[in-house]
């Protein structure tokens, strides 16, 4: 299990929860498990989210891991020029 921790307006998909766990071992598990068990995200996780694995931003590298001790940050991710 991964523990995340949610930001922003994310916590409205989570049931206002800053803090999930997930049984993933990649950014793919991640975000599907994420889905499987909070499907109010789904909408978001379709139009992009940001996350961040031990300080580093990762947007679609699905196959970066996660290991059960890592630092994981989900947060929607930030559009601009």
């Amino acid at each position: 299990m991964v523990q995340v921790k949610v930001f922003g307006s994310l916590t409205s998909a989570t049931d206002g929860r800053s803090e999930v766990n997930i049984d993933a071992s990649t950014l793919r598990e991640l975000l599907d498990g994420l889905a499987e068990q909070y499907p109010a995200i789904k909408p978001q996780l379709e139009r992009g989210i940001s996350v961040a694995i031990d300080g580093k931003v990762y947007n679609d590298s699905w196959f970066t891991p996660i290991h059960e001790d890592s630092e994981v940050v989900l947060l929607a991710r930030l559009k601009g020029g």
